[in-house]
């Protein structure tokens, strides 16, 4: 199969460039993203990582990076493209919810995360993503800031009541049980994609977008072709086009290869 089309390529990191196993990119990867480059392809990551945690992807180039589910893109010429930020006012709300219903909260900038406290689910979401050791500061911290992204430890079940009372202009954005990424409301993987492909002056169908998590099914539907890592769920297999082996099985390389695109 070929689909010499496609002129970009969006990676989620988590499970799709990065083995959560090895906290690393396969060599393969590493191999398979260089070719293609040289082919006149660009790479792009689209992550639901804030800038500051997007320190695990050195071994590949890239040619932009969609971060924060989408709320922040900057091109390769660390040119910002697009930033949303969370309204003062739904973190003002949360801080008061926050008084009642204790639960860890952290906060991303461009330049920083902390955290309100910790606890096991943090704790063990952190060792899963190889995060280094995040500060503890009052949740009060964020009022001065122009937070991006939130990553709040609360449950599902939790999630419909603090969304519609509480962060009223934003959108939660779930691919494990723990925790949401939660960003101003109306962006996502696919808005990021879109401001991406428009900066570089390449259209929607000679895109192609990798993923495994519940936050990369809305890029893998709005792709011109949505591939599903082989670790993924089955509810994002079922939003794929294609679905290839694990990341831990040389699946990125092995749908480029796959795809003519080397």
């Amino acid at each position: 199969m070929t689909d010499n089309k496609i002129k970009a390529l969006f990676f989620d990191i988590d499970g799709t460039l990065v083995s959560f196993k090895t906290h690393s990119i396969p060599q393969s990867t590493v191999d398979a993203i260089h070719k293609v480059r040289k082919n006149g392809i660009k790479v792009f990551i689209a992550t639901g990582r804030p800038i500051p945690f997007i320190d695990n992807i050195s071994a590949i180039e890239y040619d932009g990076i969609v971060s924060a589910n989408g709320a922040c893109c900057i091109s390769g010429e660390n040119e910002l493209i697009r930033c949303s930020t969370v309204d003062t006012e739904d973190l003002k709300r949360l801080a008061e919810y926050n008084k009642i219903h204790k639960f860890p909260i952290a906060f991303a900038s461009e330049e920083d995360v902390f955290i309100t406290s910790t606890n096991t689910a943090s704790d063990n979401v952190f060792k899963l993503l190889n995060v280094k050791p995040i500060e503890i500061k009052p949740i009060e911290e964020s009022f001065t800031k122009h937070i991006i992204q939130i990553i709040a430890f609360f449950n599902k079940e939790q999630e419909p009541e603090i969304m519609a009372g509480v962060l009223k202009n934003c959108d939660a954005h779930r691919w494990h049980p723990d925790f949401a990424d939660i960003i101003s409301k109306g962006n996502s993987k696919s808005t990021g994609i879109d401001a991406m492909l428009a900066h570089y002056g390449i259209k929607l169908d000679e895109s192609m977008a990798f993923g495994d998590g519940g936050n990369d099914i809305s890029m893998l539907k709005h792709a011109g072709i949505g591939v599903a890592m082989g670790n993924a769920s089955e509810e994002v297999k079922k939003s794929a086009d294609f679905v290839t082996a694990s990341v831990d099985e040389d699946g990125v390389a092995l749908m480029l290869k796959r795809m003519g695109l080397y």
